[in-house]
């Protein structure tokens, strides 16, 4: 496996983008054309085409069902992992073709990284969480690995709250801790995309909100696309909003913008009638 660069503790310090002034244009750093995933001959959604633009948050909404989730995995290749999964279309992140066939799958989700809806820490101590994905990417330096622990923690402000008992199992943290955990397990590789899949509904509503405001933290310096069913967190914390529905059995997107225009002059009717509560 290609090693983590030298210098990952000078590039965590840096954001992308640098400080947005008023004239900034958002710049599309994922772009999807006419995406649709089957499973097996049953269709999860179809012909989605959609833009994301670098150093924002998108927030998918929808009902369930409608494949806000397996639009997620698609932008990872996790559907490579599914027997009998089915992608066609385009999907370019950065002008690299996603679903290219020589395409490293295991660089792409390093660039890419993934928080699932109930945390998934490895039955490991809190070091070894954040250890073992540098180690597989061939990093060595003891010092170098210990600085991107506390880095990563700090990010998510766990540190002060762990620094005193690394060693411990991470299973014993907290479920709000152990989320935060795993967002800093996938902000250790120091990806460019975070994909989020409602990373606070299995959360109580304290740490929910401190998980939600570690989000709006990572603005700026990734790029996040959050799947949450939570409208009110969605108007809270997105830049852009896209609306998932089903339509003759298979996901389609219905409305995408800003979010300020989705949640507060749609112009889709669907639209206008889920973000009011008349409809999902």
């Amino acid at each position: 496996m290609r090693p983590v660069e030298p210098s990952i503790i000078e590039q965590r310090s840096r954001h992308p983008l640098g400080d947005r002034s008023a004239s900034y244009e958002p710049q599309p750093f994922v772009e999807v054309d006419r995406l649709s995933l089957y499973y097996g001959e049953k269709p999860a959604f179809q012909d989605v085409t959609l833009s994301i633009n670098k150093g924002y948050i998108t927030a998918l909404v929808g009902p369930s069902g409608c494949g806000k989730t397996s639009f997620l995995t698609c932008l990872n290749r996790l559907t490579d992992l599914i027997a009998g999964c089915r992608v066609s279309g385009r999907i370019m992140i950065d002008t690299r073709d996603v679903l290219a066939s020589d395409i490293d799958v295991i660089q792409l989700r390093r660039r890419i990284g993934m928080i699932f809806q109930k945390p998934n820490p490895f039955p490991l101590t809190i070091r070894r969480n954040l250890e073992f994905p540098l180690r597989e990417q061939g990093l060595r330096d003891r010092e170098q690995i210990a600085e991107i622990i506390e880095a990563t923690l700090r990010d998510v402000g766990l540190w002060d709250e762990v620094k005193d008992r690394l060693n411990s199992p991470a299973l014993a943290l907290s479920g709000g801790q152990q989320q935060r955990l795993c967002i800093a397990r996938a902000l250790a590789l120091l990806p460019e995309v975070l994909l989020l899949d409602e990373p606070c509904s299995a959360l109580d509503p304290l740490s929910s909100g401190v998980v939600e405001d570690l989000i709006v933290s990572l603005r700026d310096r990734y790029t996040v696309l959050i799947v949450t069913h939570n409208l009110v967190q969605a108007r809270r914390i997105a830049d852009y909003a896209a609306l998932f529905w089903i339509k003759n059995g298979a996901g389609r997107l219905i409305e995408a913008g800003p979010a300020k225009q989705i949640f507060e002059e749609p112009r889709d009717p669907l639209t206008a009638a889920y973000v009011s509560g008349m409809r999902g």
